[in-house]
């Protein structure tokens, strides 16, 4: 049941919010949605999103759903069915799964970013604010920033992502890695009367994998990785365009060739992957690690956006239903910690696959379990 003095031990109840990304505005909001003083620190000088696009599955949604902005989030994605095509063209979907195991929708970063800084309340971030330490007490978290404010609450989340700062002091033998040989190129840019399929993904040779996508306002994205890959050397389109070639047998991969050669070098990101090693403990008493800070993994399989959400569900959750700020945290990495073991051994798998085929059945078995054994065991409760 639900701690039935909540509302009498939270009205004074404050959290400090170490990320101004997709996740850490999600637990703004949410924390917000419960009556708690929420602040979100945000480094930059204004709310901006990092990356181009961002799809997010039915557990993410769900989520956004509960908090009351579903409809609106929901309006600015485009819905994608999901097929998977090998170098020639030939598509693919395993057999036995269900049409929403498929099924996605794609987001504009930006967009997204700024739906969540108004729903959170721009009074509630404080821009070119950056942690830079914390100091843990029995009853209370004071945050230092790096201009030496200090300020005091019952919670500090860190949502800083991969590098976190947080995790850095929590756990300094656990900084983030790189993905030894992983790289990605990726853009969006405007459509511009050319012909564009819905084409998810396309697995060709030397693990090289990518894809475009319409997403919303007549833009397309497109990505191109590659697993194993040479350190690169050439400009950022030089690269992506010697990997698209691993996609084109027959002509099929010209689709995505065009983008990238339409695509202005400045528009080009790219990355080297880093992750996340698995941590030890994700909590301490009065600090919580949530999204990519805790659980950071090669985004192949391109779920790291809604699993972060979903933390930000289960935190709320036991905050709810726990009396003391150090009785939640514990409630939340006993619940969480173990659901992330199995998403790795999902992600090691999908990594693995060999072709289009393979990769279709490996995923599918990974998006099955998340929205259905996965997605009850995430949402325990309702908000």
């Amino acid at each position: 049941m639900v701690n039935e003095d909540f509302n009498q031990v939270h009205k004074r109840f404050s959290v400090i919010i170490a990320g101004g990304g997709l996740v850490g505005m999600t637990a703004g909001i949410a924390f917000k949605r419960i009556g708690a003083d929420v602040r979100v620190l945000e480094q930059a000088p204004e709310i901006r999103a990092a990356g181009a696009s961002i799809n997010l599955w039915k557990n993410a949604l769900d989520v956004f759903d509960d908090l009351g902005i579903g409809e609106q989030i929901r309006s600015n994605g485009v819905s994608v069915d999901a097929w998977f095509y090998d170098p020639a063209g030939q598509p693919y979907r395993a057999a036995g799964f269900d049409p929403e195991d498929y099924a996605f929708t794609l987001f504009p970063r930006p967009t997204l970013n700024t739906i969540l800084a108004d729903t959170v309340g721009k009074e509630n971030i404080l821009l070119n604010s950056r942690l830079a330490s914390f100091e843990e007490e029995d009853d209370k978290i004071t945050v230092i920033l790096a201009d030496g404010r200090r300020l005091n609450a019952d919670l500090l989340v860190g949502a800083d992502g991969v590098y976190s700062t947080v995790r850095q002091q929590m756990l300094p033998g656990y900084p983030a890695k790189e993905h030894k040989g992983h790289h990605v190129w990726r853009g969006v840019i405007p459509i511009n009367g050319q012909t564009i399929e819905n084409t998810i993904l396309t697995v060709g040779a030397d693990r090289t994998r990518g894809g475009l996508a319409k997403t919303s306002g007549d833009q397309v994205f497109w990505m191109i990785n590659q697993f194993d890959s040479s350190d690169p050397i050439g400009t950022k389109k030089e690269e992506a365009l010697r990997r698209a070639q691993n996609l084109n047998d027959s002509g099929w991969g010209e689709p995505l060739i065009r983008l990238i050669e339409s695509t202005p070098e400045e528009k080009i990101l790219f990355n080297q992957i880093m992750y996340v090693p698995e941590l030890p403990f994700w909590a301490s008493k009065r600090v919580a690690l949530i999204g990519d800070a805790a659980h950071g993994l090669s985004p192949h399989i391109a779920a790291g956006g809604a699993l972060g959400i979903e933390d930000v569900m289960v935190l709320i959750n036991a905050i709810k239903h726990e009396a003391s700020v150090p009785a939640a945290l514990d409630r939340y990495q006993a619940q969480r910690m173990p659901y992330f073991e199995i998403v790795r051994k999902f992600s090691d798998d999908v990594e693995q696959s060999k072709d289009s085929k393979d990769f279709a059945t490996r995923y599918a078995a990974f998006t099955h379990w998340m929205l259905n054994d996965g997605y009850n065991a995430a949402r325990l409760t309702s908000f």
